[in-house]
């Protein structure tokens, strides 16, 4: 409880508000702009154009998000704890079927890097930055729902050249089994976007044509049948398989149901990315909040950070939460109800 009124308390977060004037003209082939005279700036709330969009598609690329020096820290936390990266090297761990396009040079494995959230200040910052930036926060709010939570832990991804990519995955309808995946989906109900998980990724390299890496099939968030196995392998109908251009310090938000993976990474620069999933207030799909995160996520986070990490549970239920003014507001029922659970119940929640 006394986190809670903690949490209550602390408002001094930067405003989300931008005026739409600002943003008009923003949008181009499907992306939108967040840098206005070099400076990355807060969108009020997803537009029209986005909404419909991310309907259309299933994903978003938002432009130069975060700025060339935000990228920079990013890039360089990442360096100081290269000791820490584990290269996919055991079969087992592979992510694509053998001699398939998108299995690489079948020697060379993606690297997985944990942890960032609990890196040591200042190197752990540009990372808890995607947890409830005033730039990113809207999004969650308009693609999860108040209260977002961050569901999987954080990891930063980096492969060198000839490194396999990840077969397709994912999907409302389960692109394997054609099976409605209630862990993913996606849905829109009277204007209302809603996802079942939501993936973000901010992009610490450029990934130019043909280089390989993020990969997706538009419009496969609303599809109703099994994929192909030789699409989810990358062998066929290929013109359906999108890889967006993307350059550092741009980030992607796709919706968990709609299919994707990862293209062999082909480019003589590592790649790097850093992928965040968010989850509705309510719903959980990966298990590390339970009970608690690592105590190191929470050492010196604010208190905006900090409300992202509740674990699932009702916004009812005295759930703090960031609402569209960027301040954290505490829902809750009435005093008398939570006093009759107590006494019927003998705990502080039904």
């Amino acid at each position: 409880q006394r986190s809670l009124r903690r949490l209550a308390s602390a408002t001094n977060v930067l405003s989300f508000f931008l005026s739409r004037s600002a943003l008009r003209g923003a949008h181009r082939s499907g992306c939108r702009s967040h840098t206005r005279r070099g400076v990355a700036t807060a969108a009020a709330s997803m537009s029209e154009d986005e909404r419909y969009l991310f309907d259309l598609n299933g994903f978003l690329v938002l432009r130069g998000v975060f700025s060339e020096e935000e990228v920079s820290k990013a890039n360089d936390a990442i360096d100081r704890h290269l000791e820490d990266v584990i290269e996919r090297q055991d079969p087992s761990l592979r992510n694509t079927r053998e001699k398939t396009p998108l299995a690489g040079d079948g020697e060379t494995g993606r690297m997985d890097l944990g942890g960032m959230l609990g890196w040591e200040q200042p190197y752990c910052d540009p990372f808890r930055k995607m947890l409830a930036d005033p730039r990113l926060a809207p999004y969650y709010n308009s693609l999860v729902g108040t209260g977002y939570r961050l569901d999987h832990q954080p990891l930063v991804i980096l492969q060198e050249k000839g490194s396999e990519g990840f077969c397709m995955h994912g999907g409302t309808i389960d692109c394997s089994s054609g099976k409605y995946n209630q862990h993913l989906a996606y849905g829109c109900h009277n204007g209302m976007l809603t996802n079942s998980l939501l993936g973000v990724s901010l992009q610490l390299s450029d990934h130019n044509e043909g280089d390989g890496g993020f990969m997706i099939v538009r419009g496969s968030h609303k599809s109703n049948f099994r994929m192909p196995q030789g699409m989810i392998d990358g062998e066929s109908y290929v013109e359906h398989i999108h890889q967006p251009v993307t350059k550092k310090g741009d980030v992607v938000i796709f919706s968990e149901g709609t299919v994707h993976g990862a293209k062999a990474w082909r480019a003589d620069h590592q790649r790097r990315i850093a992928l965040f999933r968010f989850a509705p207030p309510t719903m959980a799909y990966g298990r590390s909040y339970y009970t608690k995160w690592p105590e190191t996520y929470y050492e010196g986070a604010s208190s905006e950070q900090i409300a992202v990490l509740e674990p699932p549970y009702s916004t009812r239920l005295d759930r703090p939460v960031l609402n569209e003014q960027g301040t954290i507001e505490v829902l809750s029922r009435s005093v008398k109800k939570k006093s009759h659970d107590e006494k019927v119940f003998g705990t502080d929640y039904f």
